[in-house]
């Protein structure tokens, strides 16, 4: 599973609130995705395109559990890379379909605009616009599965456990 796109790079430890801020949460999707990242970047949603990559440092998603994987997926955002994720975040991104990536160290690869590729099977990822290449640990087989499967709940749905 391989996904390649334009990067934006984000800094450590940015929390749901500042994706998904509290008076957007009272708005259909849609507008709702239209504030996602507001305080740190004004303007970012009528710069992001369909399959862009968000590409974070540290503790990426740190906060309450806010669902603002539907935001990117609303977006177009294709991946989610970080160099970590918070745990509930980074669960809630799979379980919604949303591919996410662990890889440590990778902000300093990447400045926003680079093009970057990310095989979320083997770990391998490139900075196609510079070229340099790492590798991190892959997702194992069953959050592949799910993301493939469009998140959990298609998934048990395609299995049989959900109308």
């Amino acid at each position: 599973m391989t996904t390649t796109g334009r990067v934006w790079v984000f800094g450590d430890s940015v929390d749901t609130d500042a994706m998904y801020p509290a008076y957007a949460m009272k708005l259909d999707l849609p507008e709702a995705a239209r504030h996602i990242f507001y305080q740190l970047r004004p303007g970012w949603t009528d710069l992001v395109e369909p399959g862009d990559i968000v590409l974070a440092g540290t503790n990426f998603g740190v906060g309450s559990s806010r669902p603002v994987a539907s935001l990117f997926q609303q977006l177009g955002v294709a991946a989610l890379i970080a160099e970590s994720f918070n745990s509930l975040f980074f669960r809630n991104a799979v379980n919604a379909g949303l591919p996410a990536l662990t890889a440590p160290g990778v902000t300093s690869m990447f400045q926003d605009g680079h093009i970057g590729t990310f095989d979320l099977a083997t770990g391998d990822y490139r900075n196609d616009t510079t070229g340099e290449t790492a590798t991190t640990r892959p997702l194992p087989g069953l959050l592949l599965e799910i993301i493939a499967s469009g998140g959990i709940l298609p998934r048990l749905a395609a299995q049989g456990f959900l109308p």
